[in-house]
């Protein structure tokens, strides 16, 4: 990131994008909201890294759309629950394109049982994949976010992390966990800045965040029976499901150069469900 600031989102008239070259890693990116997501930044001029797990013939389809628009774009393959995975990536990226300015932490999974029935597994691997591997994500990133002086992490939590959910105890304590890591973060990001002299009062910073999305209309949502989520939209105020494009707005908003006094916070978009 540079300290310029853009205001428009095309080329029209000749001025730029305002993401124009960043460089966006987005985990989990390639499709429901993190492919929402990618769409968001690659339409205000950045590149996309889009990180993904398992489904090869998805990712290769999500990169033909991006090169398609003509946006420049490279698939990430990594097991994000794996220290050396994300450490992997995080380098493959920095080489490919040379610096790496918002790295979205998306990627997340759902095993969902009762307390009484969970096992050991599916608590592990919840945790392992929605909470470790941002904090993997996280830590292999700031370094190179620190030493250039810039650079925005936003991590994607969910309603369930603030109000718990029957059956999810595992994947609300992964989101929750998400608060304190990124307020942690926060602080030290800042911490290291000012440590290295490279906190101003008019440059960039590196700053960290949190987006709680409530019930967003995705294919996660596509085995809940009819009659549930007519139950869920009932307990919104504004009475229907997040699109997925509204959640990456505020990942767009939160990632700007603009948003540079914004840090440590945690941002909802649930309709009202919770407030």
């Amino acid at each position: 990131m540079t300290t310029e600031t853009h205001e428009t989102i095309s080329y029209e008239g000749g001025r730029r994008p305002q993401m124009d070259g960043r460089v966006v890693f987005v985990t989990g990116g390639t499709r429901g909201i993190g492919a929402a997501i990618s769409h968001s930044f690659a339409q205000h001029g950045a590149v996309i890294a889009a990180g993904y797990s398992r489904n090869e013939e998805q990712a290769r389809k999500f990169l033909s759309e991006l090169e398609g628009r003509d946006v420049k774009a490279t698939l990430h393959q990594g097991n994000i629950a794996s220290g050396d995975d994300c450490r992997r990536t995080i380098s493959e990226v920095i080489e490919q394109h040379g610096r790496l300015d918002v790295l979205v932490n998306n990627a997340g999974i759902t095993i969902d049982k009762t307390v009484l029935k969970m096992d050991d597994d599916d608590w592990r691997k919840v945790i392992d994949v929605n909470l470790s591997g941002a904090f993997f994500m996280s830590q292999a990133a700031l370094p190179h976010m620190i030493e250039r002086g810039s650079g925005r992490i936003i991590n994607i939590s969910s309603i369930i992390g603030e109000i718990g959910n029957i059956g999810q105890a595992n994947y609300a304590a992964s989101k929750s966990g998400l608060f304190g890591l990124t307020k942690t973060l926060a602080r030290e990001a800042a911490y290291q800045l000012t440590k290295e002299g490279k906190l101003t009062d008019y440059g960039v910073g590196v700053t960290v965040n949190t987006v709680a999305p409530g019930f967003v209309a995705t294919e996660m949502l596509e085995h809940i029976p009819d009659k549930v989520l007519d139950k869920i939209k009932g307990e919104i105020p504004l009475g229907r499901l997040a699109r997925p494009d509204e959640v990456a707005r505020v990942v767009h908003f939160l990632a700007a150069e603009q948003s540079s006094y914004i840090t440590g916070a945690v941002w909802g978009v649930n309709g009202g469900q919770d407030m």
